[in-house]
């Protein structure tokens, strides 16, 4: 099994009890097999199996044990390309479209949330992008310009604005975006598959490998486990977190990163803490700094990304936790509760920064929901919306712009 986080985990520790569903025992057929039971695979699965499809949800592992566990919970609708640059390279309209797509795919999480009935950790946010250095704020207004000009709701703040709410000093200004959110992934994939398959006769199968995928000549895809029984299914959605092996270097266009995460004890006497907990923290510099404030008065901090597919050991990872320590008390001098959850993780980024949604070009029935990029939740959300209109063979206004064989990847 692929390992794509090494350290001390925090979410686990938020939800004691879990469901366990059984291997798969004896063949099956369904609508759709979903592939991956991280946030992409779930949502999926609850979108799709609500529709009425026979679907079945199959995972090697746990529900959520994979990139989900590493996942820091901040839904925010800019994303690591700003839109005045993603105009650049696909066009002012396209552009718009994908940035209006993250955000109205915030909204359906919120949506799906008070569906469940559950406590995912689910809240309304405000961000602050602030500039790293004073060379960077004509282009952080220039990026604040552009989302203004198409509707997006948000604010400049300059210096003297900025220090009004928070003993900062940053001279570059900042954007302040509305309608971002978070959320707990660990309480919100177990939740959401609990649902799907009480409510909607989902199929959940952990432990369960697949092997190998043919087509029979009817075009049924047919996935074979390691165990023996097999699945029979119209469509096949691959939510793994990474490309096939017979997709690598042909379509995909990506690098491996490794990034890093701390979370805090809990700091609850501390009076700036409501004005900090309403926003999320990040800034123009690349890798780039975020922080934000649990309901339990935790600091969850990450970043310093690299290039990489290699975990590091606890010990070797220690000087970035505790640099991303020395960060928070930088940008919030009274809060000085100690690190308590630390860890590493690897991640795909596509090098357009763009997500992989979409048919598979040249293998009809099969699906991918590849979510490259560090906005992975929101993008899981617009994934199933599109792959849930793909199926349905209706037309999706995002489709095109992320599909897999997109025209923008040409140049790359």
């Amino acid at each position: 099994m692929k390992i794509v986080h090494k350290g001390h985990l925090y979410w686990p520790s938020t939800l004691k009890h879990t469901n366990t569903y059984p291997p798969l025992g004896q063949a099956m057929e369904a609508d759709v097999a979903i592939i991956g039971s991280g946030i992409s695979g779930s949502i999926c699965a609850y979108m799709l199996a609500k529709t009425g499809l026979r679907t079945v949800l199959l995972d090697r592992g746990e529900i959520a044990a994979a990139s989900t566990m590493a996942n820091t919970g901040l839904l925010q609708f800019c994303n690591d390309i700003m839109l005045c640059d993603l105009i650049d390279q696909i066009g002012e309209r396209d552009a718009v479209s994908f940035y209006k797509g993250c955000r109205d795919a915030i909204r359906q999480i919120g949506q799906i949330t008070d569906e469940l009935g559950t406590e995912v950790g689910f809240q309304p946010k405000k961000s602050l992008y602030y500039a790293s250095t004073e060379q960077e704020a004509p282009k952080l207004r220039r990026e604040y310009e552009t989302l203004k000009r198409h509707g997006f709701d948000v604010e400049y703040w300059d210096a003297p604005a900025i220090a009004d709410h928070f003993p900062l000093r940053k001279p570059g200004g900042a954007i302040v975006t509305h309608g971002d959110a978070a959320l707990n992934p660990f309480r919100f994939v177990h939740a959401i598959v609990d649902a799907a398959a009480s409510r909607h006769q989902l199929v959940v199968h952990e432990q369960t490998d697949i092997s190998s995928h043919e087509t029979d000549g009817d075009g049924t895809h047919v996935l074979h486990t390691s165990a023996g029984p097999s699945i029979r299914a119209k469509h096949v959605i691959y939510a793994i977190g990474y490309e096939r092996e017979e997709l690598r270097s042909q379509l995909i266009r990506s690098t491996m990163n490794r990034t890093y995460a701390i979370v805090t004890e809990p700091q609850l006497h501390e009076p700036k803490l409501k004005a900090y907990a309403d926003y999320f923290f990040w800034e123009t510099a690349r890798p780039y700094f975020y922080m934000r404030i649990t309901e339990d008065g935790r600091v969850i901090a990450g970043g310093g990304d690299e290039e990489s597919n290699r975990l590091l050991k606890e010990e070797a990872a220690q000087k970035y936790s505790e640099q991303l320590h020395r960060i928070v008390r930088s940008l919030y001098p009274s809060f000085d509760a100690p690190v308590e959850y630390e860890w590493n993780a690897t991640f795909g980024a596509s090098r357009d920064n763009l997500p992989f949604i979409g048919a598979d070009p040249s293998w009809p029935g099969v699906y991918y929901c590849l979510v490259y990029g560090g906005n992975g939740t929101v993008y899981s959300m617009m994934g199933a919306d599109i792959l849930l209109a793909l199926i349905a063979q209706r037309e999706h206004p995002l489709s095109r712009i992320v599909a897999l064989d997109r025209p923008s990847l040409q140049p790359i």
